[in-house]
């Protein structure tokens, strides 16, 4: 039977017939990580969301056609060759040899093309590339073509794109579990939520023979098993990594960063540029007070990136000076286009609220519990209600908050922090990219910015891009989707005898071994 119709029979059968179709699992491995992310896992889709931790879980179950370098390359991945035809409008594709599902069926073309369509629904980089395409099909088992109806420069960057909802390959027909030809494989029934989330080996993958590269080049897995543990309280998962209970910790909390510079058994990891994150409050554009343009244009002059960093507890050394540019400081297209006047500025901040015709209405504020980007918002909070707005603060899980923004009414923000690598250009800043996006919580919509961001993807030049990501940047001050609140590194730790772990703020455990 054909890996399509073992797939069409799974579709049509209940959850049991999906287990039966996954190789049985090893006896149990010798050698093993565990592991604490920032939170759990509980969206395995990563089409769906731009939750990172999705993000995470995905780039180890799933891989991509091209894959991103550490000096922001684009290499391939799971593509063998391409070619451009000469006018530029024909991208021709073919697969590596000995790509497997997790269930053991090829591979093709065909889960290319169903994949790359299914992503796009939800990218903003997907819906540019597919606007710009007039066909994309399978030629045959290895091999799938892009015809497009005007030139993409950055075909490439968006195939590779590091950023969630990530392009990663899954089967063209769905099945009712995550089936992936990543390093990893998800193993079902060892999953209990709210504990503990169990990886496999893929002992079907074939790593490329570059080296390891950030997110591109091999992915050669030296252990056997990968179990993420859920620890909602940080301070109980840096203990963990002490007592050497956990073997890595993705964010170390601030206050404990003393003890663990002193512990030998423990390695810190901090890193700068685009593995800096960049924190933002989110505004609802779609319900009061934030779909009045003057109440949103308050908020620049109540937020204090310096005075919220060091509320966090942010050390010096792992944090920016206060940043004016989207697209972060520190990287290729930084930039203060718009930011002057858009400053802490109480006084005027005052003024400008009383001006703006906002009635009182209470700012809805969904804050993740525990959180640093909680203490984000209790400093901006204070601020606001010295410049007279009326507050709700919320505070909930981050799942909830996830379920809680897909809706447009009954909230007016909330606040979060991201991966340098997903704000460093407006192509994938969250907030600047889903501009006039009918399904991204937020709902901000300029019709320049979508314009802007066409040409963006049109630009040859370096030169050309900046002037074009300046441009977006002061429309985007104008709109105000979102405020940023700091940008900063959040140290990872892991045990001293850890080898080969990719030095990087994404969770990556391909490579890693034991001294």
């Amino acid at each position: 039977m054909s890996g399509l119709r073992r797939r069409g029979a799974l579709a049509g059968g209940a959850a049991l017939a999906a287990a039966s179709l996954i190789r049985p699992r090893e006896a149990r491995a010798a050698k093993g990580l565990t592991v604490v992310l920032e939170s759990e896992v509980t969206i395995l889709d990563p089409h769906f969301i731009t939750a990172t931790i999705t993000r995470t879980f995905g780039l180890h179950v799933f891989d991509m056609l091209f894959a991103m370098g550490e000096k922001g390359e684009i290499r391939p991945q799971m593509v063998d060759s391409w070619q451009v035809s000469a006018d530029k409008l024909t991208w021709t594709f073919a697969l590596r040899d000995g790509l497997k599902f997790h269930d053991g069926a090829p591979v093709t073309a065909a889960d290319v093309v169903a994949s790359l369509k299914r992503w796009s629904v939800r990218d903003p980089l997907g819906k540019m590339l597919i606007a710009d395409t007039a066909a994309l099909e399978a030629k045959d088992q290895r091999t799938f073509e892009f015809v497009l109806k005007a030139p993409f420069p950055l075909m490439l960057e968006v195939l590779g794109k590091p950023n969630a909802p990530l392009p990663v390959i899954m089967p063209a027909q769905r099945i009712p579990e995550p089936i992936g030809s990543g390093p990893f494989r998800f193993v079902k029934d060892q999953w209990r939520p709210g504990n503990t989330m169990l990886l496999e080996r893929n002992p079907d993958y074939v790593p490329r023979r570059e080296p390891p590269d950030f997110l591109a080049g091999g992915k050669k897995v030296k252990i056997d098993q990968l179990t993420l543990r859920v620890m909602p309280d940080q301070s109980t998962g840096a203990n963990a990594l002490m007592a050497g209970e956990i073997d890595y910790m993705q964010y170390l909390p601030f206050d404990m960063l003393p003890l663990l510079e002193k512990e030998r058994s423990v390695k810190l990891m901090g890193l700068g540029g685009i593995h800096q994150f960049q924190g933002n409050f989110r505004l609802n554009h779609a319900a009061p007070p934030f779909d009045n343009p003057a109440v949103r244009k308050v908020m620049w002059k109540l937020v204090d990136q310096d005075a919220t960093l060091t509320a966090i507890g942010v050390p010096e050394k792992y944090r920016a000076r206060s940043c004016p540019s989207f697209w972060m400081c520190g990287t290729p297209l930084t930039t203060d286009a718009g930011a002057a006047g858009n400053k802490f500025d109480m006084a005027a901040a005052k003024a400008e609220l009383k001006a703006s015709g906002y009635k009182g209405e209470p700012v809805v504020i969904l804050e993740v519990a525990r959180s640093i980007s909680q203490t984000a918002s209790r400093v901006l909070v204070q601020n606001m209600r010295d410049a007279g707005f009326t507050v709700d603060q919320q505070e909930r899980d981050w799942p909830t908050v996830l379920a809680r923004r897909a809706k447009k009414e009954g909230w007016s923000m909330f606040p979060v922090y991201s991966n340098g690598t997903d704000m460093f250009s407006p192509l994938s800043h969250f907030y600047v990219a889903s501009t006039c996006s009918t399904d991204y919580p937020g709902w901000s919509c300029d019709n320049t910015i979508p314009a802007l961001l066409k040409s963006f993807t049109q630009a040859t030049t370096l030169d050309e891009r900046r002037r074009i990501a300046a441009e977006i940047q002061a429309a985007a001050y104008d709109l105000t989707p979102s405020v940023m609140w700091g940008q900063f590194t959040i140290p990872a730790g892991y045990r001293s005898d850890l080898t080969g772990l990719i030095q990087s703020s994404y969770p990556m455990f391909w490579e890693v071994d034991r001294a």
